[in-house]
Formats: structure tokens, sequence, C-alpha cells
């Protein structure tokens, strides 16, 4: 797959809840971490998975669009940085949770991601389903 497949197949899957689309995208062996969230990261595409559809499937928010505001490489070539907007309803509350995700992408999979989240958005989310 391509940088830009697999961010759109990222974004999709962010989109429909779907943690095996989300899954697929990454190796066997891939990480996904969240520098900035206070979560254990997710070693390997099985538990990038269970930690997604765990999380996914408790979740009142609704997803509405996942706006990229813009794809960036670098002088890496495996590694991209994506800016975007997740739009979210929670009840009747719209809230965007602005982020950043850095991706190192080899032979077609994603090998390493590291979520950036706005933890005051994160928090928005949270209060609101309570």
């Amino acid at each position: 797959m391509s940088i830009e497949e697999i961010v759109t197949g990222f974004h999709d899957a962010m989109l429909r809840k779907s943690a095996d689309a989300l899954a697929d995208l990454y190796a066997a062996d891939g990480l996904h971490e969240f520098p900035f969230g206070g979560l254990p990261p997710y070693r390997g595409r099985e538990e990038v998975r269970a930690g997604y559809r765990a999380s996914w499937g408790t979740s009142p928010a609704e997803v509405r669009e996942v706006r990229r505001l813009a794809l960036h490489r670098t002088e890496d070539p495996e590694v991209v940085v994506v800016e975007q907007n997740v739009h979210v309803t929670v009840g009747d509350r719209p809230i965007t949770v602005p982020g950043l995700l850095v991706l190192r992408i080899r032979n077609g999979e994603i090998v390493h991601t590291r979520d950036y989240m706005d933890t005051s958005a994160v928090t928005q989310v949270r209060a609101a389903a309570s």
C-alpha cells in the first residue's frame, strides 16, 4: 500500500470504528504509542486490534468526520506526519479532537505510530459521556 492509501485507510477505520481495518494496516510487530494520552502502547497487530476494539466498543463518542488537514513528508522516506481533526458527538454535544499521527511505514505497512491527541479535547469527550 502507498502512504496515501494507508493514511486514507487509517482515517476510514477511525470513521467506521473498525479495529479490524485499522489493525490490518499494521505490520505483525507494529507499535502504536500514545505519548500524551497516558495509555500503554499496543505492541503488535493483534494488540492494536484488541485495544481499539475495546476502546471504540465502549466509547459513547460517535465519529462524524475525520478531516485530514495536512500530510507532511519528512527527510526520512518512511516517516510522515498527519495533522487531523476528528469531529465527534457525545449525545448531542459536538466536540473536535485535534491530533497528529507520526507514522513510520515500511513495505506498505505501519511499523510505528506515535498518536498525539489533544488531551483537553479527550477530557471533554470523557466528561460529556459521564
